[in-house]
């Protein structure tokens, strides 16, 4: 009997420690999520005590580097997740040591992970590296609390099926390896530190403006093929009316032509009466110079960004990164949408978003011109020739 109690008794314990650590991530995961998506500034503050790990009782927040608190954070969790997902999946059945581990889980790197993101202030690290840490973070928290659900309450480890998972079931395995995948992201942020950072996010943009420069090339080189003639005999011998009224009773025929109207585009006609052709050429040599810019920002300016947080130039080069980079991010975007019109022949759409994407991609060089420290630099000289290239009439 007393073996019995104190058996419900350590069940009674984990059920009360994992809807403790469910509830305690749960509102550290909806404050990651609304700095993630900029919905909370830089001064609001978590007000969850805690110990971050690796840290000296003397160390302040002001002294702490966000990025390696998330680091030795992510590194414990990835640790303790471990544990936990032998635990519920190896006999004997031992919810004191699942306890344990969730305690600790809950009173150290849990909430540090939380308080890395926000230490790491938008003014200091800039908006987007504390946007994009809240996002690697927030990824974590949400992945262990999926686990910590499926923890089993009954005193039996998990069935084979909760284990490797079924049909469009993840079991735990998977689980753990998607949290260690979570758990990686953060922990690789301080090896690629604010400037690596910046720098993987704009080559990433810049590819895939080269992959859309690339979709309007093969584009250029299709050309309607004049079959007009062909159609009108085609229609004369199998009946005209007749076989026109077929194709329209025919409702496979009929939806599959709707589908392929819709993926794929329409060739520049023959005759090209709007000037499709020219306005194209004229696009992808400015498209063009708009990767050469990604590409000289990357060398020339993100590079070569001064170590963050800085004493003296910090705000103001936070400042210029914060403002530049929504443009650098939504460019691809607003070329796919040029891509969209060329696509539908639609002369005022691609004059529209052309005239938006140049006067963007002119934005960024201007923002960008002068170097951190300076007033003249071998960028600044190429950005004013970009200038005029990207302005130039063809």
């Amino acid at each position: 009997m007393a073996t019995n109690s104190i058996a419900s008794d350590a069940l009674e314990a984990l059920k009360s420690t994992v809807q403790s650590a469910t509830n305690l991530i749960s509102q550290l995961e909806a404050l990651l999520h609304s700095i993630a998506v900029n919905e909370v500034p830089s001064t609001t503050n978590i007000t969850t005590t805690i110990t971050p790990p690796s840290s000296s009782s003397s160390s302040t927040p002001e002294s702490i580097d966000p990025l390696s608190l998330a680091h030795d954070s992510a590194t414990l969790i990835k640790a303790h997740t471990t544990k936990l997902s032998l635990l519920i999946i190896n006999e004997p059945f031992t919810p004191s040591a699942i306890s344990k581990v969730l305690r600790e889980l809950v009173a150290g790197p849990i909430p540090a992970l939380a308080s890395a993101v926000q230490m790491c202030d938008a003014d200091k690290y800039t908006l987007v590296a504390r946007q994009d840490l809240a996002w690697r973070c927030y990824r974590v928290l949400k992945e262990l609390k999926s686990l910590i659900g499926i923890i089993p309450q009954d005193g039996k480890i998990l069935a084979g099926t909760q284990k490797n998972g079924t049909k469009g079931d993840r079991g735990s395995l998977a689980a753990t390896g998607v949290i260690w995948a979570a758990c990686d992201d953060v922990i690789l942020l301080k090896k690629l530190g604010i400037a690596g950072l910046l720098v993987k996010k704009v080559e990433e943009y810049r590819d895939t403006l080269q992959d859309i420069l690339e979709e309007l090339k093969e584009y250029s080189e299709e050309v309607d093929e004049d079959e007009d003639d062909d159609s009108d005999a085609d229609e004369a011998e199998d009946g005209g009316v007749n076989s026109v009224t077929d194709q329209i009773q025919n409702t496979h025929i009929s939806t599959q032509e709707m589908l392929d109207d819709l993926m794929n585009p329409r060739h520049i006609p023959r005759g090209d009466p709007d000037k499709i052709r020219d306005r194209l050429e004229s696009c992808m040599k400015r498209l063009r110079l708009t990767t050469l810019l990604y590409t000289a920002i990357i060398k020339r300016r993100l590079k070569l960004i001064p170590p963050l947080p800085t004493t003296t130039t910090q705000l103001s080069v936070t400042k210029r990164l914060d403002e530049v980079f929504p443009i650098l991010k939504r460019l691809p975007h607003r070329f796919g949408e040029v891509a969209c019109a060329f696509y539908e022949l639609d002369r005022n759409s691609i004059d529209r978003t052309m005239d938006s994407c140049f006067f963007d991609a002119f934005a960024a060089s201007e923002m960008l011109m002068k170097p951190w420290d300076g007033q003249r630099d071998e960028f600044t000289e190429w950005a004013e020739k970009f200038q005029v290239g990207i302005k130039k009439p063809d």
